[in-house]
């Protein structure tokens, strides 16, 4: 799913990935969990805020779900990568893409031809103990 995110409310991009997540899982039988829906909700509205605040022109949603991951990607018309700081809980602000890696099965920021696409993948299965796989420590 696809969808320009320009001017409208942050909360309306989390709705989205909501109403994409409840899709799959009612029509296509994909097995979305509480803590699925709420971290993509989580990385939606942290890459979306991050091209708001960021980028000069128009910002893209897109939203994939494969075998084993929601993969979340959001374009935008900043050709400038951004950088993940090293956490310090003494740093006020500038914690989201920290937060976006450490609930990521991947994270990937890219170049494109015009701006750049920051991608990542939440795992769709909960480790047996409820805690989702991946890097999350």
């Amino acid at each position: 799913m696809r969808v320009f995110v320009d001017g409208q409310p942050l909360a309306w991009a989390r709705r989205t990935a909501r109403d994409f997540l409840a899709r799959a899982r009612d029509a296509h039988r994909v097995a979305v969990s509480d803590r699925v829906m709420d971290t993509v909700q989580l990385v939606v509205s942290e890459l979306a805020t991050n091209a708001r605040t960021y980028a000069p022109g128009p910002c893209l949603l897109e939203l994939t779900i494969t075998d084993s991951a929601v993969e979340v990607s959001v374009w935008d018309s900043e050709p400038t990568l951004p950088m993940a700081h090293a956490p310090d809980p003494a740093r006020i602000g500038r914690h989201g893409l920290e937060s976006v890696a450490a609930v990521s099965l991947r994270f990937e920021i890219r170049r494109e031809i015009v701006g750049k696409r920051v991608t990542a993948a939440v795992a769709l299965a909960d480790a047996p103990a409820g805690n989702p796989e991946g890097p999350v420590t």
